[in-house]
């Protein structure tokens, strides 16, 4: 399997020499549905894909997917030969940083405890074979203004790769590949000036260390799209990627979901987009279709018992907190009941992602199933086919369909 740092040189090759502009899909595996659904989909559509896994997700507790970092290189492992898919596919980590995990914040984890929590599991991502890893102190729990200093960030990025890296050779690991950087305010690396400076600093400081063969693949910035905004700006993502290029780096941006102009980001030279909470919404709006479904077949059958997965996912969600985290400032002291049903909508298909392994959610989910089955033979297949719709459009728009033919050797430029 290449690297993903070769895959990286191959685009920028590709678009010098051919004209052909590509960006590299990153799918957040915040759910077994979605995962199995991107597997899918690169098999069906031949295109290398990354699998963009936070500490959230997947970590040495599991996180709220359930998997360890081993597990879920597992499941990847699964799925491709469950759909004959040989191609690349890329366990990788997200926002590799202290207190980026929420349990190191509700657990009021010092600096030093912080980092040596995700230095163990940095390790445990190297031992479960991810191909990148996401390196992102840009949060500080015990400065006040929440901005760290771009120097702080570059020390402690240098830091999190040096472990790495040590480790890595310890164990007899080949190459891993690795991202910097954020697009969230409180990392101080939105402005030009100081993402320009700490590009510099970054690369003095592992010169200095003998370690630029260790130089990252992929440079995270803001272009435009945030949680709330879904517009992607192509004229500073193309100033960014001109910036970055020259290293043989390129700029992968994040929040992408809903993007309204996904067919932007190849045009514009980005190198690699994250999308998650979009996919886990589609795989919620299947299950609801699939309620709604439900809902005729108990009521022409007798004695059939629905499922009530909406209100178990529902009660999961609530009782998790998790919803409280999207609040609107004239929403914070309300309880869920209290919120307009398209709110409750939206906080429902955000959150569900927290919950798809609570205990109740997953037996109503079962039900629900059994339910449908006497007329749709596998309502797990029709969930899974639509969330790989949704990767799909991505797909067509990164200009990724067959494009594991541009990454093989007997390919020549």
């Amino acid at each position: 399997m290449k690297t993903i740092g070769s895959l990286v040189r191959t685009l920028i090759d590709l678009r010098k020499k051919r004209n052909i502009k590509i960006t590299l899909l990153a799918v957040c595996p915040n759910s077994e549905a979605v995962l199995e659904a991107a597997v899918l989909s690169a098999s069906h559509n031949r295109c290398p894909m990354l699998f963009a896994a936070t500490l959230n997700q997947v970590d040495r507790d599991g996180g709220y997917t359930g998997w360890t970092q081993a597990e879920f290189v597992k499941k990847l492992e699964i799925f491709a030969r469950k759909y004959a898919w040989s191609g690349e596919l890329y366990p990788c980590l997200d926002h590799g940083g202290p207190w980026l995990k929420d349990l190191h914040t509700i657990n009021n984890l010092s600096l030093a405890e912080t980092m040596h929590e995700v230095k163990l599991s940095l390790t445990a991502s190297l031992q479960a074979g991810y191909r990148l890893l996401h390196i992102d102190p840009t949060v500080d729990r015990t400065i006040p203004s929440g901005i760290v200093p771009v120097d702080l960030v570059i020390s402690r990025t240098i830091e999190l790769i040096s472990h790495a890296e040590q480790v890595r050779k310890q164990m007899g690991l080949g190459p891993v590949d690795y991202e910097v950087g954020t697009e969230e305010v409180h990392g101080g690396l939105v402005d030009f000036h100081h993402f320009a400076r700490f590009l510099t600093g970054l690369r003095d400081g592992l010169e200095k260390r003998d370690m630029l063969y260790a130089w990252p693949c992929f440079i995270v910035a803001k272009v435009g799209t945030d949680l709330h905004t879904s517009f992607f700006d192509p004229e500073v993502a193309e100033h960014l990627s001109k910036t970055v290029e020259p290293l043989g780096s390129l700029i992968k941006g994040h929040y992408t979901d809903w993007v309204e102009n996904p067919e932007k980001y190849p045009e514009s030279g980005m190198g690699g987009a994250n999308v998650g909470p979009e996919f886990t919404a589609e795989e919620f709006n299947a299950l609801y279709d699939l309620e709604m479904k439900e809902i005729a077949i108990c009521h022409h059958r007798t004695g059939m018992k629905p499922s009530y997965l909406l209100k178990a996912i529902e009660n999961a969600v609530v009782a998790s907190g998790r919803w409280k985290k999207w609040l609107l400032d004239d929403e914070v002291g309300k309880d869920f009941g209290e919120l307009s049903p398209d709110r409750r909508r939206w906080l429902l298909q955000t959150a569900a992602r927290y919950i798809w392994t609570d205990a109740d959610v997953m037996a109503a989910r079962e039900i629900l199933y059994q339910n449908l089955s006497c007329v749709i033979p596998d309502p797990h297949r029709y969930v899974v086919g639509r969330i790989a719709g949704a990767v799909d459009r991505y797909i067509t728009a990164f200009n990724l369909f067959d494009s594991q033919t541009l990454f093989e050797p007997s390919n020549e430029y």
